[in-house]
């Protein structure tokens, strides 16, 4: 089992869910609406990261 597809798709759900975090604290308030966008941006960014596969070592030496 190796850490980095973990790694990379909770980076990118951390880094998704912090820009949706920044756009709706905009305003000094956070909504309820504004935090199912910020789940959904984590979910989002976890899940499509997780279904890219890692390169693997042979394509990238080509």
């Amino acid at each position: 089992m190796k850490i980095t597809k973990y790694a990379k798709a909770v980076t990118a759900g951390v880094v998704a869910a912090g820009g949706t975090v920044a756009t709706a604290a905009a305003d000094g308030v956070i909504t309820g609406g504004e935090i199912w966008l910020i789940v959904g941006a984590f979910l989002g960014g976890l899940g499509l990261t997780w279904a890219v596969p890692n390169r693997s070592d042979s394509a990238s030496r080509e």
